[in-house]
């Protein structure tokens, strides 16, 4: 017998749940999922499309042109686009970033980023806090009522990243983790992803250290996808814009299968999985798809998306 696992209310009216059975059945077997090479294909479905950006929006260098048209192209057939991203950076950073790297600002209606429910964690947590990754992320904390403290000092720890995500691994953490969990210190993880597309190279996240951190018996507390405040936060925006949402109508976009997939999946979205992103090494030869392996894969991730398409057009 199935139970309910997940009900909230979103905005407007909407009430969004999803019971156990509905998610296992949805999400186990190696079974294919259909092929789509146009957004336009699943358009007549779908009011509402929740979109990844890193991996589907660009790379973190440059962006990608067909995914961009395709967003802007839904908008303008009366679809409602929100970005959902695990940056650990409020919206207002990821759209200066967007405006550096040349991502049209017509192909969303909003977007919500971990970083923006993240400062939700911290607020409600303890105010001396150690901040664990790059300089650059510091402006999650601006404006709220916390102390950075140095580690010995701490409370608890906000974790962005890395330190140097361009040279380090997080192997070079291993004994400051023990120390923080040696302590019992909370690990607020405001980006879960592991890694990440920059350019043609994976860098890693601040998910990996939070991993690291749970795999020693470490507290983690974390709001970015694939958990749900992040999702209830979209859909909230989705309903401010649209009014009352079907919740049949919604579908998610990604290409990370430990958060967006699963993510989509456990909030009971249909979504459609861009395979030309984090884990194309695992069934591309070259520049062409094995889907003999993509069915692997699925079938040993344990998950099944709705469909899949190469990139984002």
């Amino acid at each position: 017998m199935s139970c309910p696992t997940l009900q909230a209310n979103f905005g407007r009216g909407l009430v969004f749940s999803c019971r156990l059975g509905d998610i296992q059945k949805r999400s186990k077997g190696p079974v294919m999922p259909i092929r789509i090479k146009s957004l336009d294909e699943t358009a007549v479905l779908h009011d509402v499309i929740l979109c990844d950006v890193w991996g589907v929006l660009h790379n973190g260098v440059s962006p990608f042109p067909f995914a961009v048209e395709a967003l802007k192209s839904a908008r303008k057939r009366g679809q409602t686009v929100v970005l959902i991203t695990n940056s650990p950076r409020p919206a207002g950073a990821v759209i200066s970033q967007f405006e550096t790297i040349g991502v049209d600002q017509d192909c969303f209606d909003d977007i919500v980023t971990s970083g923006d429910v993240t400062r939700r964690l911290v607020s409600d947590g303890p105010r001396k806090i150690f901040f664990l990754g790059p300089d650059r992320d510091r402006l999650l904390v601006d404006g709220l009522d916390v102390d950075l403290v140095p580690a010995d000092e701490a409370e608890a720890v906000l974790c962005t990243g890395l330190f140097d995500d361009e040279t380090e691994t997080p192997d070079a953490y291993a004994d400051m983790l023990v120390g923080f969990h040696d302590r019992g210190l909370p690990l607020i993880c405001a980006n879960p992803d592991v890694v990440v597309e920059r350019g043609d190279r994976l860098v890693y996240c601040a998910g990996a250290l939070a991993n690291a951190y749970q795999a020693m018996g470490g507290e983690t507390r974390i709001a970015g996808k694939p958990h749900s405040p992040i999702y209830n936060e979209a859909l909230s925006r989705a309903a401010t814009l649209r009014g009352r949402l079907d919740q049949r109508r919604i579908v998610a976009i990604g290409d990370g299968v430990p958060t967006d997939i699963r993510g989509a999946l456990a909030n009971h979205i249909p979504v459609i999985f861009v395979t030309r992103g984090v884990h194309a090494r695992d069934y591309y030869d070259d520049r062409r798809i094995d889907e003999a392996r993509l069915v692997s894969f699925l079938a040993a991730e344990d998950v099944r998306p709705d469909w899949w398409m190469e990139w984002l057009a």
